[in-house]
C-alpha cells in the first residue's frame, strides 16, 4: 500500500511515527531490514536509508543496532566451533561479546517487553508474525547463554 500511495515516504513515516507507539515502530524497522537483506550483498545505500528511517522514527541507537546486527550476522551461524553462533546471539541481544550474564538477562527482559506480540497484534498479522519471530530469536539467544553460563 505504501508503495502505491501518492504520499512521500517522509509523509508516510511521519504519519506512522505519530500514530503508533515505540514497539510498532521497531517492528516496521525490522520489516525494512528484512527487505534490504533479501539482496546479497545488501546495498549500502539501503542500509544507510534504514538508519535514517530509524532516526526519523526516534528509534534509539541500541535498538537500531540490534536489528541491523541480526541481519548482518544471519547466515554466518555455521562457522566451526560455533564462534559465529555466539556472535550472532550477542548481536540479537544487542550486546558486546564480553557481556556478563547479568547484562544478558537485563537485555533479554528489555527486548522481551519490546517485542511481545501482544504489543503489535492490533496492527495485523504481518506485524504479529515479525514480533513472534523476533521473540523466538531472543528466547533462543537467552537459552544459549543460560546454558553457557551454567556450565562455567
Amino acid at each position: 500500500e505504501a508503495r502505491d500511495a501518492e504520499e512521500t515516504m517522509e509523509a508516510l513515516l511521519l504519519d506512522f511515527k505519530n500514530s503508533f507507539a515505540y514497539e510498532p515502530r521497531l517492528i516496521l524497522l525490522e520489516l525494512i531490514y528484512q527487505i534490504i537483506y533479501t539482496k546479497q550483498p545488501p546495498p549500502e545505500s539501503e542500509i544507510l536509508q534504514a538508519r535514517r528511517i530509524a532516526t526519523f522514527l526516534h528509534i534509539n541507537v541500541y535498538d537500531q543496532r540490534t536489528i541491523e546486527a541480526k541481519y548482518m550476522y544471519r547466515g554466518q551461524a555455521g562457522a566451526p566451533g560455533g564462534a559465529q553462533t555466539e556472535v550472532q546471539y550477542y548481536a540479537i541481544l544487542g550486546l558486546e561479546s564480553d557481556s556478563d550474564f547479568a547484562t544478558i538477562k537485563k537485555a533479554y527482559r528489555k527486548l522481551s517487553m519490546q517485542y511481545h506480540p501482544d504489543k503489535v497484534s492490533h496492527l495485523g498479522e504481518e506485524f504479529k508474525q515479525v514480533a513472534e519471530e523476533k521473540m523466538k530469536e531472543i528466547n533462543m539467544a537467552y537459552d544459549y547463554f543460560k546454558k553457557k553460563f551454567k556450565t562455567v
